[in-house]
């Protein structure tokens, strides 16, 4: 994940009480970072939530959308402080969010790479522990970029 997130992207210990209002968290955040306006942003993860969940299960969720002004793939991290339902597979509420921002313009190659990439990673309990406890942006980005796999998208 090194190429996708920058310790910017991180943020931890997030206050949001549902679903709306962390997506809504991340597409401020994420404004911040590609220059896409907040409501474009907040209005495609809408969107793709009404497709269906991205909550994958074990509290994890992966947010993820194409955007048309993007050249690269972007990724956000958040650690929520108290978790919230996320409508998963599993029915269990969700703490930890990986959100992609991808271009539109390419054939989705790159953004399903990047999805299977997070997905993996996010599958070890290990890491979804280590990423529980910590407390700041740095330990955070450490845990997140230090996987090789990581590296792959």
């Amino acid at each position: 994940m090194y190429d996708i997130l920058k310790k910017t992207g991180i943020s931890t210990k997030t206050k949001a009480k549902n679903k709306k209002q962390l997506l809504q968290h991340i597409a401020n955040m994420a404004s911040e970072h590609v220059g896409v306006p907040t409501m474009n942003i907040a209005k495609s993860l809408q969107q793709r939530e009404f497709l269906g969940p991205t909550g994958i299960g074990n509290g994890v969720a992966i947010p993820h959308i194409k955007l048309r002004k993007l050249d690269k793939i972007h990724g956000f991290f958040l650690s929520l402080e108290q978790p919230i339902d996320f409508e998963s597979a599993d029915k269990q509420p969700v703490d930890l969010i990986f959100t992609i921002l991808a271009p539109e313009i390419n054939d989705g190659t790159d953004h399903l790479k990047a999805l299977a990439m997070v997905s993996r990673f996010f599958s070890d309990k290990d890491i979804r522990s280590k990423l529980r406890s910590s407390e700041n942006v740095e330990s955070l980005f450490a845990i997140l970029t230090s996987n090789e796999d990581s590296k792959a998208a």
